[in-house]
């Protein structure tokens, strides 16, 4: 009997998924715990395994396609079982949603094109010049993100003048690169930028970004502590251990591992609001937050009270790379109890950051740059500085608890043999 294969909640936080690759076809044979399809998630592209077995019958969103948890994406039956009973329900619920349901891939495990879908529900919607709206395929959008051509400028050939993948084809090889390209003035120079109004889809995870941030924002209670920090000490103890590796220790790795010891000596950084009561956290599981091209994610280090520094910067690399090719796990991901976020590589010297549920606390470390500093002679000398900034949850640490827990921190920075004792 034909069964549905329902879109599950792959991450805590996952309203939605898009379909990255089906890596089945229809007419394969499936067996319990075969990896079914690809799903991008709100923080990572994880593997959904098929939890049926028999054979793909229908897919019903391609790749590409979103469906929310709990829609169908598949149907999984035995061979020559009918599946129209079930592919109608699926329409009659797309279309009393307001949402027409995708057309199946190919069979033949070909790269699925809009042609074929009548109404995706993943069209995406960009501004048109008229102030209206632009249909366009999942792929298609993709295909214009990736050659920098706006949806909104190509005219659509596929059904009600929906923008498909063979339009985008036809812009990239025609050399279109923007709406002004056909129409726009003609005193522009080549390959200058142009900027344009446009509309642009929120993604899953940037949903999840500004839910999550919003959430700890307004119903924290942040407050915030700065303090300038030499780090001299630190590159040069980075310099000497590096000297002695075959490969080179990170400078996060030397935060985190700083940053726990001196969590150790102050654990009520350490700790979470839960309403009636504050949990104290026994493992110090540090957050690192990694940019991405959509939006950041924190790989999470577990107990880095409890380990070197060269082990933190083993798994710190393997998390980093999973993270930039979205193939962290949840528990990579959740649970921070305290997290570090550092901008220096931009260039900046000093901000602040929103605290990263359940944690109480989050660490914003700016660039180190040689700076100016008046001694207690008045003698002028040059050091190597960097300008931290704790935000702290004002319901579980109060101002004289973070700035214990921040002094503890510089004196570890500027004198590193302090962890021994």
């Amino acid at each position: 009997m034909a069964e549905k294969v329902l879109m599950l909640a792959l991450s805590p936080t996952m309203e939605s998924g898009t379909i990255a690759r089906w890596t089945k076809q229809e007419g394969d044979t499936i067996a319990n715990g075969d990896v079914l399809c690809e799903v991008e998630t709100d923080k990572a592209v994880m593997e959904y395994e098929a939890i049926q077995e028999g054979t793909l019958l229908k897919i019903l969103v391609p790749d590409g396609g979103l469906a929310e948890v709990g829609q169908t994406i598949g149907v999984i039956g035995e061979t020559g079982d009918d599946v129209s009973a079930i592919v109608a329900e699926v329409e009659a619920e797309s279309a009393g949603g307001g949402t027409a349901p995708p057309e199946p891939a190919a069979a033949g495990g070909s790269e699925p094109d809009a042609d074929d879908a009548a109404a995706s529900p993943l069209a995406e919607l960009e501004g048109d010049d008229s102030g209206g709206r632009t249909k366009a395929s999942p792929l298609a959008r993709k295909m214009a993100e990736r050659a920098g051509i706006p949806v909104s400028s190509i005219k659509g050939t596929g059904p009600a003048g929906r923008v498909i993948k063979r339009d985008i084809e036809a812009a990239v090889s025609g050399g279109q690169t923007a709406r002004g390209a056909a129409g726009s003035s003609a005193g522009a120079a080549v390959g200058a930028r142009v900027l344009e109004d446009q509309v642009i889809p929120v993604s899953a995870k940037r949903k999840i970004i500004a839910q999550r941030l919003s959430e700890s924002k307004y119903s924290s209670p942040h407050f915030y502590l700065k303090m300038a920090v030499f780090t001299e000490s630190m590159m040069q103890a980075r310099k000497e251990l590096n000297a002695r590796l075959d490969g080179k220790v990170s400078v996060n790795a030397f935060l985190m591992k700083f940053a726990a010891e001196a969590i150790k000596r102050h654990p009520v950084i350490n700790s979470s609001w839960e309403g009636d009561t504050i949990r104290r956290f026994g493992s110090v599981d540090i957050g690192l937050a990694v940019a991405q091209e959509d939006g950041l994610v924190t790989p999470i280090v577990r107990d880095c009270g409890g380990k070197g520094i060269i082990e933190i910067d083993t798994e710190l690399s393997d998390l980093v790379r999973r993270a930039r090719e979205n193939k962290l796990t949840p528990e990579d991901y959740t649970g921070a109890t305290f997290s570090i976020s550092s901008l220096g590589t931009y260039g900046v010297d000093e901000f602040t950051a929103i605290i990263n549920p359940p944690g109480s606390a989050i660490l914003a470390i700016g660039q180190m740059k040689k700076v100016p500093i008046v001694g207690d002679n008045d003698e002028i000398s040059i050091r190597m500085q960097a300008n931290f900034s704790l935000s702290c949850d004002h319901r579980v640490i109060d101002g004289a608890k973070g700035a214990e827990f921040l002094g503890e921190l510089k004196a570890i920075m500027e004198n590193p043999v302090r962890v021994l004792y």
